[in-house]
């Protein structure tokens, strides 16, 4: 498991507030750290799956509007199957499979509350082993993945373990 440090989340923080800043950019508002060490750890957490830098598309300026939690119940045996097929669809922005009431989660993004009904009846209702669904209209999204931060606490712990290391 990769061990983060101050100088990681730091850098990570950075990258979130501008995900296009150079490593110089960040070097000079860290303020304590060379370029060349800020490159090298950008390059060291993609490597190692820490992080990755990607555009994120807004699904809104291309007039997908609407927004919709479907989740699914599933026959047993075709769970990881039909969250494949799902995860193919392009109005599909999210597939996940969980342990509970629900065996697979959707986020569907379309231009009306038509093409989200018509998606879930004529579609996914359709795909073999859905045994049923149930449908949320999400008209406000307060936090996404893309927006996540490393939580305070774990900033201590990192800062606690950084501070008794170098002790």
């Amino acid at each position: 498991m990769y061990e983060f440090d101050n100088i990681d989340i730091k850098i990570v923080n950075l990258l979130l507030e501008d995900g296009r800043m150079s490593a110089s950019g960040i070097s000079r508002r860290m303020g304590d750290i060379s370029e060349r060490a800020v490159r090298y750890r950008i390059d060291r957490m993609m490597d190692e799956g820490v992080i990755q830098i990607s555009a994120v598309v807004s699904p809104e300026a291309l007039g997908f509007t609407i927004k919709a939690d479907v989740w699914l119940e599933v026959e047993s045996d075709l769970i990881l199957e039909v969250a494949k097929k799902m995860a193919a669809f392009e109005n599909v922005t999210y597939v996940a499979c969980g342990i509970g009431q629900n065996d697979v989660s959707i986020q569907v993004v379309a231009k009306d509350t038509a093409e989200i009904y018509h998606f879930v009846t004529d579609v996914v209702r359709k795909v073999s082993g859905v045994r049923k669904t149930t449908t949320s209209i999400v008209p406000i999204i307060l936090k996404d993945v893309y927006q996540w931060r490393v939580p305070d606490r774990i900033i201590k712990q990192i800062s606690n373990r950084d501070t008794t290391a170098s002790a």
